[in-house]
């Protein structure tokens, strides 16, 4: 056994005991145990794990964990405009509000009530999809190379705390796709609704988009607007950005 001393900042300590959060404590690793194995069995998934730092130096998840070891871990931090690709999720069963509000805000999400954990994470491997959860044990199956594991409960809540892990705000483009298909919406006339929606509706606005999928036809009414404000707020902006 290795004996090491852990120390796990800011957020990480919602994964562990309140008697370890934000002080430093000792713990025996396994024979050969890599710092991953060892986070992994405090209860803290890798996928949270942003810099390492081992005696005063920076160190990654493949270090071999070594008696009298000081290791402190502090949470995932965004590059922002890091210029990476817009990120594709996959949310679990139990985000269904926040896989909503993420097409919403124009990212694509992948999310069925019924998605087992194998299939999200063959979907995620195969599509490069960052897997969004609230059980911490999928991410840390050794598979999970992108992930974040959510801390609120309500979705728009949620939302602010995904947007600000993964940088949203920049890549956002609110109101793209269809928040039932996950599909682009595409515009449309306005003679091709004139019988698709209420006379009224079609009176009153003349710019119009159609999901191509479930066929269902998207305007910028009241409801728009509400949704826009709650965008804004989530991403903690004015709410002439969205």
């Amino acid at each position: 056994m290795a004996r090491a001393a852990f120390r796990f900042h800011d957020e990480l300590g919602a994964f562990l005991a309140s008697a370890r959060r934000e002080r430093s404590f000792e713990r025996d690793c396994a024979r050969a145990a890599t710092l991953k194995h060892a986070i992994e069995s405090l209860g803290v998934p890798h996928t949270e794990v942003g810099r390492l730092i081992v005696n005063g130096v920076p160190a990654t998840l493949a270090r071999l964990v070594r008696a009298g070891d000081a290791v402190e871990v502090f949470p995932h931090r965004p590059i922002h405009g890091s210029g990476d690709a817009r990120p594709a999720f996959v949310a679990d069963a139990h985000l269904g509000g926040l896989a909503r509000l993420l097409r919403m805000l124009g990212f694509d999400t992948l999310y069925d009530n019924n998605y087992s954990d194998t299939v999200i994470l063959a979907t995620s491997a195969r599509e490069r999809r960052v897997i969004l959860t609230c059980d911490r044990e999928l991410l840390k199956c050794r598979e999970v190379l992108r992930g974040g594991y959510v801390h609120a409960r309500k979705p728009e809540d949620q939302l602010h705390e995904v947007a600000v892990r993964f940088d949203l705000k920049r890549q956002a483009r609110p109101f793209t796709l269809c928040l039932h298909c996950n599909l682009d919406l595409q515009p449309v006339d306005k003679a091709f609704v004139a019988e698709r929606v209420p006379q009224r509706i079609a009176l009153q606005y003349s710019t119009f988009r159609r999901c191509a999928g479930c066929e269902r036809i998207f305007w910028q009414g009241t409801h728009w607007a509400r949704m826009r404000d709650m965008l804004n707020t989530a991403l903690d902006v004015p709410a002439t950005v969205c």
